[in-house]
Order: structure tokens, then C-alpha cells, then sequence
């Protein structure tokens, strides 16, 4: 929301995505109260559906307009038990990783559109923690909640950085720079039931920091002209807890080129989503 609200505010054209129409209309219904001239729209888009996914990528692809940046946001935290998504994913790894997978590279041809197109993809401290199990990729085996968490924030990382390679490999404009918002007081926690959700619950209003200021990072990577492809930008504070933007160093297995090649191979075989290659005149892309 605040990422949203700040972009409007100085003039950029957004688009809000949501799953739940009154939740939207209420957010862009706050932006259209402090800035009555704001261009702010709300579409369905649920980040736990393919169809979804498919539907507002294909309709925003077909009108023609350029796409500057996407932030590919949504998120669903320590679900208490293993859940599906409407494709039969683990919901964490489905939404928060899978879906802007998909969305990403469906919207390809409207973000080549741009003349300095951006993907800022938000991650999380909880990569630290993070471990790709390939047999164990959606909780099949064993399902733990924060496991799956930290495993959809790795990811997110993973793809970002496999993306800005790919990008770079092709001589493309599109930049793809991944972030974290440290510790900041959102709904994020609400589903959790375990202990860890439950204190994030009890003392984030007093001890972590606000979300104007965790959407920092964000906005910096949509908009600073400084921002580099393959980034991770994080607050400056203590821990990355809080604090001013500035890149960040993600932990060795967010690293791994390895790694990052193999899930995006799983992702596209689990998506039905083929990116093609995403140079300047290279923008069909392949959907199963």
C-alpha cells in the first residue's frame, strides 16, 4: 500500500492487484483521499491462481501499454497447515514464488515496451533461512510452516537474480533487482497461530518499524536512478532490521547460479510459463 500510495503521489499510473475487490477499493479510496488527482486503479489479480494470473497479464498485454515497473509484492507468511493453491501448489511457494513467476513473465512484452523497464521482486530476511529441498520442494514430504516461508523468500531471490543474469545475457534494458523491507509492522502475521506469529503480533507495534518506512527499499529500487540489476536492497539499520535503503549482501545459498537455473527450469515446468528470451526485440513468450 505505501509503495502504491508514494508512486501515485508523484505522478506514476497504478495499477493496485488484488484478490479481494473491497480491500482494493478501500486502499485506493485512501490514496484518492490525500491526492484527489492520483491515477490509481484496481484490478483482480490473484497471485494464488493461474487463471487469474493469466487473465489480467493476457488483457494488460492486448492493450498495449508499456509497463515500467512491476513489484511483484504479494505474500502469505507461516500458514499454520499445509494449504493448495487453486493449482494444486503449496500456498506459500505457489504465491509468493510461483505467481510472480508467471505473472512476471506473461507481462514480459509490456515491460519490453518500456524504455527502462524494472522488476523489483520483495524478499525477506527469512531467506536466511531458507532451503531448497528438491524433494521436498512444496511440503510433500514434510511441511513446516516457516520452512516453506523461508524457502518461498529464497526464491523470491533466486528468481531475481537468475532473471537479471538472463537479462544481462541477452543485452536487454529490463533491470530485475530484489528487496526487503526488514522488520515492519504489516497484516502479514495475522493468519500465523505459532508461537512466532503470535509474539510478531504482540510486539510489532512497539518494536518494529512502520511500513512507510519498509516500503523504502521498494521504492528505491523502482526509481532510484543508482539501482543496478541483480541487487538486493535492504534497510541500513541494525541487523537490516530498519533504517535508510542501501544494497544489501543476501546469505551464500541466494547466491547460488546453480540453484537459481534449477528452480527457474522446475518454475517453468510447474507454471506451464516459458520465457523466451527477453531481449529488446525478442518479447513472444510461451504459455502451455
Amino acid at each position: 500500500f505505501q509503495a502504491a500510495r508514494e508512486l501515485a503521489r508523484h505522478g506514476a499510473r497504478v495499477l493496485l492487484g488484488v484478490r479481494d475487490a473491497a480491500k482494493g477499493e478501500a486502499a485506493r479510496n485512501r490514496i484518492l483521499a490525500e491526492q484527489p488527482q492520483a491515477q490509481v486503479a484496481v484490478v483482480p489479480l490473484d497471485m494464488a491462481s493461474l487463471a487469474s494470473i493469466k487473465g489480467f497479464a493476457g488483457e494488460f498485454v492486448a492493450s498495449g501499454a508499456p509497463l515500467d515497473v512491476l513489484v511483484n509484492n504479494a505474500g502469505v507468511m507461516a500458514l499454520p497447515k499445509r494449504e493448495q493453491t487453486a493449482d494444486g501448489f503449496e500456498r506459500q511457494f505457489g504465491t509468493n514464488h510461483l505467481g510472480h513467476f508467471a505473472l512476471t513473465g506473461l507481462l514480459m512484452p509490456a515491460l519490453l515496451k518500456a524504455a527502462a523497464p524494472r522488476v523489483v521482486t520483495v524478499a525477506s530476511l527469512a531467506h536466511r533461512n531458507g532451503k531448497v529441498e528438491w524433494d521436498n520442494l512444496q511440503g510433500e514430504r514434510s511441511y513446516s510452516p516457516w520452512g516453506a516461508y523461508n524457502l518461498s523468500k529464497l526464491a523470491n531471490i533466486l528468481f531475481a537474480r537468475e532473471l537479471d543474469r538472463r537479462a544481462r545475457e541477452a543485452q536487454s534494458k529490463l533491470m530485475s533487482v530484489a528487496v526487503h523491507p526488514g522488520i515492519s509492522r504489516t497484516n502479514i502475521a495475522a493468519p500465523g497461530t505459532d508461537f512466532k506469529s503470535r509474539m510478531a503480533r504482540l510486539i510489532g507495534p512497539l518494536m518494529f518499524q512502520s511500513d512507510e518506512m519498509g516500503a523504502l527499499p521498494t521504492l528505491y529500487a523502482a526509481t532510484a536512478a543508482e539501482a543496478q540489476g541483480g541487487q538486493y536492497i535492504g534497510p541500513n539499520g541494525r541487523g537490516e532490521a530498519g533504517g535508510y535503503p542501501k544494497v544489501v549482501q543476501p546469505r551464500p545459498q541466494a547466491l547460488d547460479e546453480q540453484t537459481g537455473r534449477r528452480l527457474w527450469s522446475v518454475s517453468e515446468q510447474l507454471t506451464g510459463v516459458v520465457y523466451a528470451e527477453i531481449g529488446e526485440h525478442t518479447s513472444e513468450l510461451q504459455s502451455h
